[in-house]
């Protein structure tokens, strides 16, 4: 029997809420004839719960808007949850003070969307890399913090001559290249990747993915990969959590989903894929409206899209139920035996 072993990172019944009120004469109206102060909130994250395996590619996918961004920011601690909890080799770092969370940002690293965002613009290549190493390690002298910098360089490819070189003079690309360095340098277990290709050309692209899959084999790392390029999840990911408006509509390994897609949001989403092989591509066309965050819909938050929803989908919401392959789907069709397979 398999020894079951402890996720590296848990997520359980997460919630994001912004407030969007403002301050206290723009909460003031009149209701009935009496002054009241409303609230608006977008309910970015509701409920989300998964766990990424140590070792492991876990993609999540979705439209814009569906939560992924808030998600790999909540668990890397750039924002505080309104409720839930985020779990990190079994201890909880979502309620740690920035002091106590500096250990684990040795361990947790992030890429950025944007690596031209995300470098500052007035310290030279070599000086960023230095920057976290010597941060991280106060005891390393200036040659093993040198010798870091080199061997970290080396392993993502990046010419020793950039490092006198400012981050404005290198391409998209570079530059990302760039950032997944600065991930690797303090050795991290666990990586966060937010979009980290989505700036790039397809040919850049693949040479990004093609430098992390070699790190993640050579350093053993653990990949937290949010995307909406369903090709390249295809071809990176392990498993796939599927989100919309903040939620998970189902999660499942890579093979799977592919394969044989259970809720009606991921089979349409698969279905947006260009394939070259078929004529005519059966394209599953949704209707209605995408509702929106700030007023989210009652029951399931798909039901007003979903040609299968039902009285009960508009009314209960539902949860996540292991199915027989071993995928978990959130959908009271799946659960009930309407939706075809």
């Amino acid at each position: 029997m398999k020894p079951v072993t402890q996720p590296l990172l848990e997520i359980k019944n997460l919630y994001q809420h912004f407030d969007l009120s403002g301050d206290f004469l723009d909460r003031l109206h009149f209701k009935n004839g009496r002054p009241a102060l409303k609230e608006e909130k977008v309910h970015a994250i509701n409920g989300v719960s998964f766990n990424v395996e140590k070792g492991e590619s876990l993609c999540v996918v979705g439209e814009s808007g569906c939560g992924k961004s808030t998600v790999a920011r909540t668990v890397m601690g750039l924002l505080k949850p309104t409720q839930g909890e985020v779990r990190f080799a079994g201890e909880r770092i979502d309620d740690l003070s920035v002091k106590d969370m500096r250990p684990y940002r040795k361990r947790m690293q992030m890429i950025f969307q944007n690596p031209y965002a995300s470098l500052n613009p007035r310290m030279r290549i070599r000086e960023t890399l230095e920057e976290p190493v010597r941060f991280h390690n106060p005891e390393w002298n200036e040659q093993q913090i040198s010798d870091k910098v080199d061997e970290v360089m080396a392993s993502v490819g990046i010419d020793p001559t950039w490092g006198v070189r400012y981050p404005h003079e290198f391409s998209g690309g570079q530059r990302q290249r760039i950032s997944i360095a600065r991930a690797l340098a303090v050795d991290p277990e666990f990586i966060v990747a937010d979009e980290p290709i989505s700036a790039l050309d397809v040919s850049i692209q693949a040479q990004v993915l093609n430098l992390m899959t070699e790190a993640q084999k050579a350093r053993n790392l653990t990949y937290l990969f949010i995307t909406h390029d369903l090709s390249v999840v295809e071809h990176f990911a392990s498993r796939v959590v599927v989100m919309y408006l903040g939620t998970v509509c189902e999660l499942a390994t890579s093979k799977t989903l592919f394969q044989t897609p259970k809720h009606p949001y991921t089979r349409a989403l698969l279905s947006a894929i260009p394939k070259l092989e078929t004529k005519k591509p059966e394209f599953i066309r949704l209707t209605g409206e995408v509702p929106t965050p700030v007023n989210l819909p009652s029951g399931c938050v798909f039901h007003g899209r979903c040609p299968y929803a039902n009285a009960r989908c508009m009314e209960e919401i539902p949860k996540l139920t292991l199915q027989n392959d071993g995928s978990q789907v959130a959908c009271h069709g799946i659960e009930e035996g309407r939706i075809p397979d």
